[in-house]
């Protein structure tokens, strides 16, 4: 059988692809892979060298993962029953295999052998840190071990592969499994017609009438902030906040509990096999933070910082609601609404004003343009790449000489069978040695508007900030010049730095000069008005008090939860998290909500123990960005700086070096108190 999957000199042929071609390709791959490097151990000279070692290594896990990405990405973005099957028969033996690999005694001595060698000092500071990066890891999993504790790692990692693969699969499931018909608009009164539209379109997919409400976040968002009938608000509400729980519509069905618990146990007990107190304590190892203390104590100053105004936010959106929907007690369901409703009478704005100057195709040029400005690149589409829809556009960057840096996949809207959120990922990493020569490929994904009628999207602000958010990822992944794959891009950078990227592209989203390049009217190809634009900037602290306190909430739940007593039962989870908003919340959920078992950035992404480095690497974007705002926005010189100092140079070099490279001095806390309103104190 001639199989898409091991013609990995090409870009993926995704529409060739089957789920039967998926276990043969990775059982072809793993198999040679175990052989090669056999091979390799047995002819390794005393003191190895860099291409005697390294160099042989990277090409077999350059292949096994240019393999496996394409089967990784159509799971999350076109997932069917078959395909399901086959990618979850796969984790076993892919984990089983990366546990080998990080515990093999011989290949680990290699690496020692290397690093003691006469000519190491005199390798390039990227080399080195590699191998400095692959004996930590080599430790880290447990390679100094007896060899029933490795035996018992590796079956850990590989229970820990297929359960976080079910979490992700009971929130997609739940999230597609219920819908709610509506046979004519009678409910949906303050529904702008745009969204309605959607719903409607969502019923026509499904061969009904009227229109079709859905747990995808435009149409739950639609509903939630637009929405006069509050019975409705509360209906979709406890749908989306119950999914995969033992609450709500569909109790049980989907139900994340024990999946939570048996994640969370086995974390434990590998953190306790390879020598740390707990799993937080595991997982800071590769980290900016050095202790949960300090994570603690950072969360703990911003929560300090935001609660006062978080509080005036609160009682503001009490006492309006009071006055102008008599509603004398706020529920869950109606803060967004109240909200939508308060930015639009006092601010005079809302998200619909804006989207008829955010259309899809104008934002994405924007983005572009402002991209090949600042970095001094190109980006042109290649029509003639196979992607796995038909929304799904492939564009090629290159430098200012024309040469080919990299490409990407553009996978923008929402759609049945393609997980929620929006994400970057790696379907090819930069590997170039004398003798080959891969560019990175990066999978960009969003779930925004989609559109309606043939009509292009209109995006909310919301959903262009998310756009920039994941090509700052992106742009991190594609300019890299570092050559091995292990430290390239995004791969090896300190997880609490690794957002500093994405969360500086959220910055342009809020200028002037960048607006300009995009932000024109669908219709009339108008920019946008000075006044909308400064109504628009005055919503940029809107209620970011109580943003910033949600996150402090999430982060603080995240890290209590892997440093502190291993929850018995998902009854003990809820008890950690009740006990996290009592302390920093200060609007508190109905008891039915259950947002812990759809928390997928902890419990099936990599986040554990990590949440908090969303707010960590803002400081860091936040600073970064306001060195743009002191010397020019558009300063060929600043952006220059940050594409060869931040985004150029991946992990060869710890995260802090990159920054002060880039900033001349350590980060500063100011800029993002500046950007989220609060006064530095």
């Amino acid at each position: 059988m001639s199989n898409p999957l091991l013609a990995t000199e090409h870009l993926p042929a995704f529409r060739a692809i089957r789920p039967e071609h998926v276990e043969p390709a990775i059982d072809t791959v793993l198999a040679e892979n175990r052989t090669a490097i056999a091979e390799l151990l047995a002819s390794l000279p005393d003191d190895p060298g860099w291409e005697d070692l390294v160099v042989p290594l990277e090409r077999l896990d350059t292949r096994l993962d240019d393999v496996w990405s394409p089967v990784r990405h159509l799971n999350s973005v076109m997932n069917t029953d078959a395909l399901r099957a086959a990618y979850n028969a796969c984790l076993p033996k892919l984990s089983e295999y990366a546990s080998e690999m990080s515990q093999n005694a011989a290949l680990f001595e290699a690496f020692d052998r290397l690093a003691r060698s006469p000519g190491f000092a005199e390798e390039p500071a990227d080399r080195r840190k590699l191998v400095q990066d692959a004996l930590r890891d080599f430790h880290l999993s447990g390679v100094d071990l007896p060899e029933d504790r490795k035996a018992r790692v590796r079956e850990i990692n590989s229970r820990l592969s297929a359960l976080t693969a079910r979490y992700e699969e009971n929130v997609l499931d739940a999230t597609q499994g219920w819908t709610l018909h509506l046979k004519d608009d009678a409910r949906l009164a303050g529904v702008p017609p745009s969204a309605q539209g959607m719903l409607a379109q969502n019923a026509r997919e499904r061969d009904l009438d009227g229109f079709v409400i859905t747990l995808d976040f435009p149409s739950y968002y639609a509903v939630m902030t637009h929405a006069e009938d509050r019975d409705l608000r509360e209906l979709v509400y406890t749908a989306y906040v119950t999914r995969a729980s033992d609450e709500g519509p569909d109790a049980g069905r989907f139900d994340n509990s024990e999946v939570m618990v048996e994640i969370l146990r086995l974390r434990q007990e590998k953190a306790e096999i390879t020598g740390f107190r707990h799993h937080a304590e595991r997982s800071l190892a590769t980290k900016m933070a050095d202790t949960p203390d300090t994570v603690e104590h950072f969360l703990q100053d911003l929560a300090r910082r935001a609660r006062a105004p978080a509080e005036s936010d609160l009682q503001d959106m009490r006492d309006y609601a009071r006055s102008q929907f008599g509603m004398d007690v706020l529920e869950a369901w109606d803060y967004p609404f109240v909200a939508e409703k308060i930015r639009s009478d006092r601010l005079g704005l809302s998200q619909e004003m804006l989207k008829p100057y955010f259309p899809a195709d104008r934002v994405v040029a924007g983005l572009f343009g402002l991209v090949e400005r600042l970095f001094g690149v190109s980006i042109t589409a290649d029509p003639t790449v196979e992607t796995w829809h038909d929304d799904v556009r492939y564009y090629v960057i290159r430098d200012a000489e024309g040469r080919e840096r990299a490409g990407f996949y553009f996978d923008l809207y929402a759609r049945s069978g393609k997980r929620g959120g929006a994400w970057m990922d790696v379907c090819r990493s930069r590997f170039v040695t004398p003798a080959h020569r891969q560019l990175p490929v990066a999978y960009m994904t969003c779930n925004s508007t989609p559109p309606v009628d043939g009509k292009s999207a209109l995006f909310t602000h919301d959903e262009v900030i998310t756009l920039f958010h994941e090509f700052g990822h992106g742009l991190h992944h594609m300019l890299t010049r570092v050559d091995h794959p292990e430290i390239a891009g995004i791969s090896g950078v300190e997880w609490d730095a690794v957002e500093l990227p994405s969360q500086f592209m959220e910055n342009w989203c809020w200028e002037r000069e960048a607006l300009d390049l995009f932000a024109r009217h669908h219709e009339t190809d108008d920019p946008m008005p000075e006044d909308l634009y400064q109504r628009m900037l005055g919503t940029r602290h809107f209620q970011s008090a109580l943003q910033l306190l949600r996150q402090v909430e999430f982060a603080l739940f995240d890290m209590r939860l892997h440093s502190g007593a291993v929850p018995a039962t998902a009854a003990d989870i809820q008890e950690v998290l009740d006990r996290v908003r009592d302390e920093v919340a200060v609007i508190r959920p109905p008891s039915f909500n259950r947002f812990q078992h759809g928390f997928a950035h902890i419990f099936a992404g990599g986040y554990a123990a990590g949440y908090y480095s969303y707010k960590w690497a803002e400081v860091l974007s936040a600073d970064a960005f306001a060195r743009f705002e002191e010397e020019g926005l558009f300063s060929p010189d600043v952006g220059r700086d940050y594409l060869q100092e931040i985004l150029e140079v991946g992990a060869s070099r710890p995260a802090l070096e990159s920054f002060r490279a880039f900033r001349g001095r350590e980060p500063q806390i100011d800029a993002l108190l500046r950007h989220s309103g609060l006064e530095a104190a």
